[in-house]
């Protein structure tokens, strides 16, 4: 895997954690870990990685088992980041859409000459 593709990778995982922080601060670790699809250690990392960073910060508190949970709340940093990582996410979708395009229409000019087949436009 090339860096620009970890980077994505990355960049896609913690856009992911921000938006279910948004909607739903008071989500456990093992919530996130499920819904994003990476492991519990991974979670724990971006989210202590985004707290160093100040994008979120964790509150205490006690949720209906009498345990100490935490609250992710997003910082206005990790609104503008979530801003800048939504835009940049958009950009490279839309040039990944760009580049199956072209590699769909190759790939037909490619068999054209050689078989006859319809495909879906």
């Amino acid at each position: 895997m090339n860096n620009k593709k970890i980077d994505v990778f990355n960049h896609e995982k913690i856009l992911n954690v921000l938006k279910e922080l948004e909607q739903n601060p008071q989500t456990t670790q093992r919530d996130l870990s499920r819904k994003i699809g990476v492991s519990l250690g991974k979670v724990n990392f971006l989210l202590n990685a985004l707290i160093e960073k100040g994008v979120i910060e964790a509150k205490n508190f006690k949720n209906a088992k009498n345990k100490l949970a935490y609250m992710y709340l997003l910082t206005p940093i990790g609104i503008k980041t979530k801003v800048q990582l939504t835009q940049q996410f958009f950009t490279w979708k839309l040039q990944e859409y760009e580049r199956l395009k072209k590699e769909i229409e190759d790939f037909k000019k490619e068999i054209s000459g050689n078989i006859k087949i319809e495909l879906p436009t």
